[in-house]
C-alpha cells in the first residue's frame, strides 16, 4: 500500500501509538543525494490535540534548521487520527492549503487511524489537480 520503507513506517506508527489518546505528528526527511529517510516526531502543540494537530513554532523552526545542516528535505508530514478514519479531514485541508494552495509543496501527508492506542489503517494524500486526493487514486 504504501511506498515507505517498513521501517520507517514502523517508527511512525510507535510515534502515533505512544501520543494516543492525542494526536501524533512529524515528518518525513529526504537526504539529498543518498535518498536516505528518516522520521521526526514532533510535539502536538494544538489546543485541542485529540482532534487537531499542531507543530510548536519552536520545532518546526528547529526541524528546518536541522534539515538544512544536514542536506535533507521534508517529504512528508504525518499525524494521528485518534478513534477516527485515516481520510483527510477538512481540518487537514485547511491546516495544508489555508488559501487554496499547499503551505508545503510537493510534499504528501500520511494519516494513521488509531484506535484504543493502536494504527489500524494508514493512508497517504497528495496534492493534485488542486486539492489532497489520496496516493492510492
Amino acid at each position: 500500500m504504501s511506498h515507505w520503507p517498513e521501517h520507517i513506517l514502523t517508527e511512525v506508527g510507535r510515534h502515533l501509538e505512544a501520543a494516543y489518546p492525542f494526536e501524533g505528528c512529524g515528518v518525513l526527511l529526504r537526504e539529498e543525494g543518498t535518498g536516505r529517510l528518516r522520521s521526526r516526531p514532533l510535539r502536538n502543540a494544538a489546543g485541542n490535540p485529540r482532534v487537531a494537530y499542531a507543530f510548536a513554532p519552536e520545532e518546526w523552526l528547529a526541524v528546518c534548521i536541522e534539515a538544512d545542516a544536514r542536506s535533507e528535505r521534508v517529504v512528508c508530514v504525518f499525524h494521528s487520527h485518534v478513534d477516527a478514519p485515516a481520510t483527510f479531514s477538512q481540518e487537514d485541508l485547511l491546516r495544508a492549503a489555508p488559501e487554496g494552495r499547499p503551505l508545503l509543496p510537493n510534499v504528501s501527508y500520511l494519516i494513521g487511524s488509531i484506535h484504543r492506542g493502536c494504527v489500524h489503517y494508514v493512508s497517504e494524500y497528495e496534492w493534485r489537480a488542486g486539492n489532497f486526493v489520496s496516493r492510492a487514486s
